[in-house]
């Protein structure tokens, strides 16, 4: 079977699953072809990549969301038509998908069928938990972004048939955790200086914070700011007391199966961290709205509490795949 995987490169998460996701295909003996597409993320995948594109990234701002006016500026429509048209997918027996619009336009233009394999899939379920607040634009985004035929979801809980538990990459499931006197942060969407004058008011706390925006360390008073890298970040997480990071998918995964304390913060204007951070809150994970003195009090009573909230990931990457290699066949046959 000749497969074309195709995996969003805006942020880390959808690369960190593929560094899994690609030896369970290449063990069911596929031919594999790797795409990737975006231009936000900090880490690589250690395989050939057949497809590059620029595609459609949304751009990280520095006050707690998206910046909507530098995506949109290098959004360019002609680029990704011809780039939507130049992916030979009729070549391929399946195409796989993580969110990623190039394929995914392909297919539907071309009548493919294209199998998503994302979280995306699932927090777009009737049942995946919903802010209380509705947004009919984000969700409509969401859909349309990077439309499929078939779904294979992942969540924090598997709220229907389809959905499934996280994929939590190996090295992280085989590092060795303990318990350290600092708080590892990522938030993203946030500038360094915003992060240093907030955590800066928390002076009793060592905070481990890793940047998008700086290429070097910094260290000030009782913050150093790192440039992100796989290694440091996860060695990080595992000797932290605690994980402090956005309402994304895959960062509060993995401190949730380290069993680190967990405090998140959804982007604004952003509906999939919005519904992340709703099912977390229900899970009885904290979560605050924005980087604000209100909120100081908030996350020192987190930072003084040991609550751990438990779950069961279990190593389920093979099942999924053949789930998925096997409805492919199914459906062709």
């Amino acid at each position: 079977m000749k497969v074309l995987y195709a995996i969003q490169g805006t942020g880390n998460g959808h690369l960190s699953r593929a560094r899994d996701v690609i030896p369970a295909l290449l063990k069911e003996g596929v031919t594999l072809d790797l795409l990737i597409s975006g231009t936000q993320a900090d880490i690589q995948i250690p395989y050939p990549v057949k497809y590059r594109f620029k595609g459609l990234s949304f751009i990280f701002g520095k006050k707690g969301g998206v910046d909507m006016w530098k995506t949109y500026i290098k959004s360019n429509t002609l680029r990704l038509q011809k780039e939507i048209k130049s992916v030979p997918v009729q070549d391929y027996d399946l195409v796989i998908n993580d969110f990623e619009p190039i394929t995914a336009w392909a297919c539907k233009l071309q009548n493919k069928p294209c199998f998503s394999f994302s979280h995306q899939a699932a927090v777009l379920s009737k049942k995946a938990p919903k802010p209380k607040k509705t947004d009919a634009f984000g969700r409509w985004i969401l859909q349309k972004y990077a439309p499929c035929s078939h779904q294979f979801g992942l969540h924090f809980k598997p709220y229907e048939p389809g959905i499934f538990t996280p994929i939590i990459r190996n090295d992280i499931r085989n590092i060795a955790t303990s318990l350290g006197d600092h708080i590892t942060v990522y938030l993203p969407s946030y500038s360094d200086g915003k992060i240093i004058h907030f955590l800066s008011q928390l002076p009793h706390v060592k905070w481990d914070v890793f940047s998008k925006h700086n290429t070097k360390e910094v260290v000030t008073k009782n913050l150093s700011i790192r440039p992100i890298t796989n290694e440091a970040f996860v060695q990080s997480m595992a000797s932290s007391k605690g994980v402090f990071c956005g309402a994304g998918f895959e960062t509060p995964a993995e401190a949730l199966f380290m069993r680190k304390k967990l405090m998140v913060i959804p982007m604004k204007g952003q509906y999939e961290q919005q519904c992340n951070a709703a099912a977390l809150k229900a899970m009885n994970v904290p979560v605050i709205k924005s980087l604000k003195e209100k909120h100081l009090e908030k996350i020192s009573h987190w930072i003084d509490s040991d609550k751990i909230v438990a779950v069961d990931y279990p190593d389920i990457t093979s099942i999924i795949v053949q789930s998925l290699l096997s409805k492919s066949i199914a459906l062709q046959s």
